[in-house]
């Protein structure tokens, strides 16, 4: 087993960890305090070709591995979670699915632009009644002369502020639920389309989540994949947007270490550093462990869906593990700073409310649990 990463995949890490320092990180408070989408460093983040990571070279991507893209997503997320989860939607979810099921000519029409920064991707499956059960779509896509009429509700749309296309999920066989669900490609200005703007949520601000409702005609050559073969297609995507999350979670988490690190180095308590009692050190080194050990499972399920094998043991066991400690990281890094970090607007203030969506999105721990324990 070889821990050494290429000379490829060092450069291209640290080129992104130098944006994440010098773009991401200056905006990230900004982004927060406004719930605003950030489009000015999406735009700036396409410039790197960090929105087609992996999409091919041929179809305007960057033709990277996947563990090139885990390792750019952590970085990115140590800067700014919202930052590192739009573009874990655009690539894993979006750009990859399209590389991976579409036409031809649904890839040229979408993938350049998608790679490019000029369309932003959004990925429309959960429901008000489908979420953990996501096969669960009362969406429906009915047979017309010429395609399909959509009809339904979308809720938590992550990007649909600024998406130029939406993967819309809708049961084709209404009562078949896996079996009867099919994927189609929704330009975001089609007719028909209400968006309804969320409550605030509690962190990953300006992640641009909204509702959709739609009403919608589409064409044939907008179905993407096969008839009914659409939600199997979502847990393709699904399964890479887990590692991807995974590294975005330690990107979270590793940002509330160096926190807490920082911390205990300078506050000084009874004649000395905090850094020097064992109290602080332990909560320090124990985060610190269960990190490098989520890393090491995110690593692995990133190698393996590079290799093209099934995964959904490995990407499931390393986004359970990386968001869980993640979240524990930054609550032991709250406890460390104490009140100067539990004030509002401070960075493990922000981090401590960001990692909890890793532990809901794209599949709960719990889901996780469930999708490891049918595996094993």
């Amino acid at each position: 087993m070889n821990f050494d990463f290429s000379t490829d995949q060092t450069s291209f890490k640290q080129s992104i960890e130098q944006f994440a320092r010098d773009v991401v990180a200056p905006r990230a408070a900004a982004i927060d305090a406004s719930g605003e989408f950030p489009a000015d460093v999406m735009r700036a983040a396409a410039g790197l070709g960090l929105l087609g990571v992996t999409v091919s070279k041929q179809w305007g991507g960057s033709g990277r591995d996947y563990l090139s893209y885990a390792l750019a997503i952590e970085a990115i997320g140590r800067a700014s979670a919202t930052v590192a989860a739009s573009l874990v939607v655009t690539n894993s979810l979006v750009a990859e699915l399209v590389e991976h099921a579409g036409t031809d000519a649904q890839r040229e029409r979408w993938l350049r632009s998608l790679a490019g920064g000029q369309t932003i991707g959004a990925f429309a499956l959960s429901e008000p009644n489908a979420g953990t059960d996501a096969a669960n779509q009362q969406t429906t896509a009915v047979r017309t002369a010429d395609g399909y009429l959509l009809t339904g509700r979308k809720v938590w749309v992550a990007n649909a502020e600024a998406a130029g296309v939406i993967i819309v999920f809708a049961a084709t066989q209404p009562g078949r639920r896996g079996q009867g669900v099919s994927a189609f490609l929704v330009p975001a200005d089609t007719p028909g389309i209400t968006r309804t703007a969320l409550y605030d949520s509690l962190g990953v601000r300006g992640l641009g989540c909204m509702d959709l409702d739609f009403n919608v005609a589409v064409r044939d050559d907008q179905l993407l994949g096969k008839v009914d073969e659409g939600f199997g297609l979502a847990t393709w995507a699904l399964q890479g947007g887990r590692v991807a999350i995974a590294a975005q979670a330690l990107g979270i988490g590793q940002a509330a270490l160096d926190e807490a690190i920082a911390h205990a180095k300078t506050r000084e308590q009874f004649g000395r550093p905090i850094g020097n009692y064992e109290a602080i050190q332990w909560m320090i080194a124990d985060a610190a462990t269960a990190l490098d050990a989520a890393r090491m499972l995110m690593w692995k399920a990133a190698t393996i869906k590079d290799r093209g094998e099934p995964g959904a043991l490995e990407s499931s066991m390393a986004k359970l593990a990386a968001s869980e400690a993640a979240h524990n990281a930054a609550d032991k890094a709250m406890q460390v700073l104490a009140s100067a970090g539990y004030r509002r607007g401070s960075v493990v203030e922000r981090l401590f409310r960001d990692v909890r969506a890793a532990e809901i999105y794209q599949g709960t721990s719990e889901a996780q649990r469930m999708i490891i324990a049918k595996n094993l």
